[in-house]
């Protein structure tokens, strides 16, 4: 059983988001396969195949055969003292997330809503995706999606949420909501992502102009890349640099990234701006992917990344090597832009190029989640159920994977810069593209401070984080994640 489960893991494996997601991970030297959406799961359970109780045993089988720190379980909880599967997980992985091993990584999710994301992004909501500011008393979005109802109803990135209801009767401010009931109450107030479910949101944009207006959710596509700011050429003195910006990693970035490439190679391109700053993470195959098209100076024998299992696993341990693709450019500087929302297959494709750029790559903006690990997929598909089990940890060519506390503590070159949300991204004025143009210039700037998860960014809206997958509480401006993210916001944190 073990060959055959761990064979069709490494297949599923992502490196999920700190949510753990990205949501799983495997650097192996064979590309995984993204999940295709399929029909609803069958046959049919029975009511004592998919109880609470069969789940949670079935669970805690998993764990006990795959988690990565087996010492970190604790497997003497009582299943009967929860009331969802989920809440039995996180018990179990708590000695874990003491040591910020597994900071909500492990978790249970839908095959079928799951498999639907990573294919092509399909979500719904009104596909916007909010932050509170450093203070914690007031609801801004960072990024709208292309085609979602909130865009279209004219949401955009610096536009503040200032009142939710179901009419415009019962319209309750969100510095009300949030004084009240913390983050947690916006998510509430916005309601279920379901197709079909309307609130009335007041919202005054960049320019001053408020707005009252009913919105519904349906279902839609994220693009990856977006098509409005994603890809960018910016002249800098005589220079040109190409600019990238990658919401999430899932199966239809592929060719979008491609294509981005292939006019950086078109342009002679050889210093790149990555904006990962809100990038969850997702499939390890289209980080391996990046970091082909990035490596187009790497040989076939460079080593990308390694994937460690556990003791016991550790024949099923890979090591990835670079494959240049027609479309690859050989970049002597990259600038990465990050926020704590930054996580695992973000980190991964930024801690692979250390051993090969050293102080040539900076973290620009500031420190990452911190989430060197991935999940495997293990299915249980009668009753729709997917365990993400972090199993495996990622590691560069020097051996370098234990920068639980970000990317920060372990790179040559780091440059602060805060997220200035009121000027579009792929804009060269906003503050961290305008740092990351500097750093390219060669000119000097201030470290990100802390090597221990610590940005120097204000934790005044601490009160009102939501645990999210891809590494807690965040600092400074924080994504809003409900309690319960759907496969889609573990992905791209913020997203509603």
């Amino acid at each position: 059983m073990l060959r055959n489960t761990v064979g069709m893991i490494v297949m599923a494996a992502m490196l999920a988001s700190c949510g753990g997601s990205d949501s799983g991970g495997s650097t192996s030297s064979a590309t995984p396969t993204p999940p295709i959406a399929g029909p609803a799961p069958s046959p049919t359970p029975t009511p004592d195949t998919c109880s609470l109780r069969s789940r949670q045993d079935w669970v805690a089988e998993q764990l006990d055969e795959f988690y990565l720190f087996p010492d970190l379980l604790d497997l003497s909880v009582n299943p009967a003292d929860f009331s969802d599967v989920q809440s039995y997980i996180n018990a179990v992985v708590a000695p874990a997330r003491a040591q910020n091993r597994d900071v909500g990584f492990t978790f249970i999710t839908s095959i079928e809503e799951e498999n639907a994301f990573f294919a092509s992004g399909t979500s719904a909501g009104f596909g916007i995706r909010l932050t509170l500011d450093g203070s914690g008393t007031r609801v801004f979005i960072i990024d709208a999606i292309e085609g979602a109802p909130g865009l279209n109803a004219g949401i955009d990135r610096g536009t503040e949420l200032l009142a939710i209801g179901t009419t415009t009767q019962n319209l309750r401010s969100v510095s009300d909501i949030l004084a009240s009931e913390g983050g947690q109450g916006i998510t509430n107030a916005l309601g279920p992502s379901t197709p079909g479910t309307s609130r009335v949101l007041r919202f005054v944009d960049t320019d001053g102009n408020e707005t009252t207006t009913t919105v519904t959710k349906t279902e839609f596509d994220t693009p990856p890349i977006s098509p409005r700011f994603g890809v960018e050429i910016f002249d800098d003195g005589s220079r040109r640099i190409g600019y990238v910006n990658m919401r999430t990693f899932i199966g239809s970035s592929n060719d979008a990234l491609r294509d981005a490439f292939a006019q950086f190679r078109t342009e002679g391109i050889t210093e790149v701006i990555l904006d990962l700053r809100y990038n969850g993470g997702g499939l390890v195959s289209t980080a391996e992917l990046f970091g082909d098209l990035l490596g187009a100076n790497r040989f076939s024998s460079d080593i990308f990344s390694i994937t460690a299992f556990r003791e016991s696993l550790s024949s099923n341990n890979t090591t990835r090597f670079f494959d240049p693709q027609p479309q690859s450019i050989a970049p002597i500087k990259i600038a990465v832009i990050a926020t704590s929302a930054t996580a695992s297959a973000s980190e991964l494709v930024t801690n692979s190029f250390l051993p090969y750029l050293g102080a040539d790559i900076a973290l620009i903006g500031s420190n990452t989640s911190g989430k060197p690990v991935g999940q495997i997929a293990i299915d249980r598909e009668e009753c729709d159920d997917r365990l993400r089990i972090v199993a495996f940890q990622t590691q560069n060519a020097d051996g370098e994977g234990e920068y639980f506390n970000g990317l920060a503590g372990v790179m040559d070159r780091t440059c602060r810069a805060t997220d200035d949300f009121l000027i579009p991204m792929g804009n060269a004025n906003e503050t961290s593209i305008a740092q990351s143009l500097s750093f390219l210039r060669g000119e000097n700037c201030t470290p990100i401070a802390g090597a221990a998860g610590f940005d120097g960014a204000a934790n005044t809206a601490s009160d009102n984080a939501t645990s999210i997958g891809f590494g807690g509480s965040l600092r400074g401006n924080q994504l809003l994640v409900p309690e319960v993210p759907t496969p889609a916001q573990r992905e791209v944190p913020g997203l509603f």
